[in-house]
Formats: structure tokens, sequence, C-alpha cells
């Protein structure tokens, strides 16, 4: 079997977020994203592309087709506010140890965390249900959708069926490399307004040869101007960027990144397009 991760809110949100000729998203055995939340909370709102999971009359929550399963790359569930995998082990203890009266005193702790906290266990059991089927591990949303949509608010909807053209035209959003702090886009994504005000962005390095007012007034801004090609020396233009990084306080949170993500800057030059360079210069 595969296995269960964790998967970060940020790691989520970057799988939506891929792009090749065309967004990711709109490619069949991508990914599967599953919601185990209540009808209600669905309907609410859900992650774009959710599916929510039915429900057998007994109660039990359906598996997806196999086959499907077994193609996809990524396959991430998530329920209301799930912290941990170990959650639903209390309950697997329980019934290991039998009924008996003294068994249910010395576990009484154990058996009242596990009712407070139902609703992890929820999405925990189900990708353990599914771990049989996937060749890649199961992805468990670490803080569920309460987490994901307080970070991420514009990736949230209560549109339920996508056609394929829909997801060829989804626009996505830069890669995020720190949390709510460095971002690597491409040129169309910097100018674009809307994105600048969700992810609250107050500066901008361009890397490249076109100069554009990509701002409005009292945003920092610098313009590094390297032509748009794989044989672009940009050694001697990593001194003015890292000073430039700096300057926003960036610098103890990038080295504590690097150290505490091993691969980071590898990860950057797979999943970005030509502004990863103002990242990848901390690596060297």
């Amino acid at each position: 079997m595969a296995g269960l991760e964790l998967c970060e809110p940020r790691q989520l949100y970057n799988i939506l977020n891929q792009y090749r000729r065309c967004p990711r998203l709109a490619e069949p055995h991508y990914l599967c994203l599953l919601d185990v939340r209540t009808q209600r909370e669905y309907d609410e709102s859900h992650i774009i592309t959710a599916r929510r999971i039915e429900q057998s009359p007994t109660g039990e929550y359906l598996v997806p087709d196999s086959e499907e399963l077994g193609c996809v790359r990524y396959c991430v569930v998530y329920d209301c506010e799930t912290s941990s995998l170990d959650c639903c082990d209390y309950e697997e203890e329980e019934k290991e140890k039998g009924s008996s009266a003294s068994s249910e005193v010395e576990n009484s702790d154990s058996s009242s965390v596990c009712s407070q906290n139902a609703e992890e266990g929820t999405a925990v059991r189900y990708a353990r249900s599914l771990e049989q089927f996937t060749r890649h591990p199961v992805l468990v949303l670490r803080g569920g959708y309460k987490c994901f949509s307080a970070c991420y608010h514009f990736l949230r909807t209560q549109k339920i069926l996508w056609m394929p053209q829909e997801l060829e035209n989804f626009q996505p959003y830069p890669v995020e490399i720190l949390p709510a702090k460095l971002y690597m886009g491409n040129f169309k994504q910097a100018c674009d307004a809307q994105i600048q005000k969700d992810l609250k962005i107050k500066a901008q390095v361009n890397i490249s040869e076109e100069h554009a007012a990509l701002f409005a007034e009292g945003g920092k801004y610098l313009h590094v101007p390297v032509p748009d090609s794989l044989e672009a020396d940009l050694f001697p233009t990593f001194g003015t960027i890292c000073h430039f990084i700096e300057s926003l306080g960036l610098r103890s949170e990038m080295q504590n990144e690097h150290e505490t993500t091993p691969g980071l800057c590898e990860a950057a030059l797979r999943l970005g397009g030509q502004n990863l360079r103002d990242h990848d210069h901390r690596c060297l």
C-alpha cells in the first residue's frame, strides 16, 4: 500500500496552481480532491474542483472508481480540521482491547479525545480506505478546510461541476515559496491586480527585459533586465536581488525555510516559471 501523508495547506495550494501549457487541473489523472464533510458544509463552500464523497445508506463513505485512483498523481482528502494522522488510533486501540469495564476506565481519556476530534478522524479513516488503490501516498490536508480556506479564501467556491474547457481556462496563482511571504510567478501573474490583492503583494522583482509599471504607487519594485533565455547569466544580478529581498526583512525566514526543507531550491526549479530566479540565488 502507498500509505498516508499529511499535506500542508501550502502544498495543496501549489498542487492546484501547477501549470504547463495549460493548468494541470485540466489533466484527467492529475488531482483527485475529496471532501468528506457534511453535505451542508460542502454546499456552503469547498475547495475548487473538490468532490464530496457519497455515503451508503448505512453511513459508510463510498470509494470512487478504483481504476481512476490507480492512475491519479495526487489524491487529497480533507474534512473540517484534521491535525494529525494519529487521531484514529485511539478507536483502533479500543477495539483491540475489547469492551471490558476496566479497559474502558483505563482508556477514558483517549476515548474523550477521539470523540472531541471525530471530524478529524473522518478524513484519516477515509484516506486509509483508499491507500490500497493508489500508487502514491494518499494526502490528508493538515488543518482541513478550516485552515486552508483561512489562508486561501480566493480558492473557495460553491461550484460543483467543472467542464474541461473551464479547467483549461483556469488562471493559476504564483507558486508559494514562503507561506504568505514569497511567491514565484510569471509576468502575466505579476501584472494581475486581483492576484496582487488576493496575495497581498507589496514588492516585486521583475527579471525580464520588459519594464512595466506593475505596482500602484507605494509598492516596492526591482527591475533586473535579463534576457528570457536559458543562456542568460544571472550571477552578476544576485547581489542586487539579494540586497532587495533582505531589505524586505525576509532573510532569516528564507534561511530557516532552506534549512528545514531539504531540496527546496530543486522543488522551486521544477515548479515554476521565469521568475524563480529571485528565489534560487539564496541556495547558492
